[in-house]
């Protein structure tokens, strides 16, 4: 029993440098000024979403469903957190929840089903970009991006609490 506590206790204490590790590389500021990502509470959430897939894949992956899970219920609690910090009021916390567990969830089976850059594309700029046409190059960038991380994760110590998703792609000027 105590094995068994002392694991899920650990486990957490992965999940939760991983969800650090993903919402600061989701937070660079070069997702917004360079590949166009709307600066707001949406924006955020989307490459939140993203990057949390991104280590997801590679976790299960790896056969570590269980630490896949406890890495969902960290980003659920951070979730949690940013709306209770936005005003968010206990009467209304579970409706917005479930909406964002919705788009949480649609958006892992988008991105699960591009078998390649040019599907993540699309993915991406239905998703992140919101199908706006003028976002094509930037959800192409997005996408390069997406290959290079999810190459690199694979070589990570995901399972020591380690994610290196590599440079954020800058806009050539």
């Amino acid at each position: 029993m105590l094995k068994a506590l002392r694991q899920r206790k650990e486990r957490r204490r992965l999940a939760d440098s991983l969800g650090d590790r993903l919402s600061h590389q989701a937070r660079d500021p070069a997702f917004y000024a360079d590949c166009g990502v709307s600066d707001t509470f949406d924006g955020r959430f989307d490459l939140l979403v993203l990057h949390g897939w991104m280590v997801l894949q590679v976790l299960r992956s790896l056969g570590e469903g269980m630490l896949a899970q406890a890495l969902i219920d960290s980003l659920f609690t951070r979730l949690d957190d940013a709306l209770r910090e936005q005003g968010a009021g206990d009467m209304s916390m579970s409706r917005r929840m479930k909406t964002m567990a919705g788009a949480f969830y649609g958006r892992l089976s988008a991105y699960d089903a591009a078998p390649d850059e040019a599907a993540m594309a699309g993915a991406l700029l239905r998703n992140v970009y919101r199908g706006q046409d003028d976002r094509i190059e930037q959800a192409a960038r997005l996408a390069k991006y997406v290959a290079d991380a999810r190459a690199r994760l694979v070589q990570s110590r995901l399972t020591e609490g380690e994610a290196d998703f590599g440079p954020v792609p800058k806009q050539q000027r």
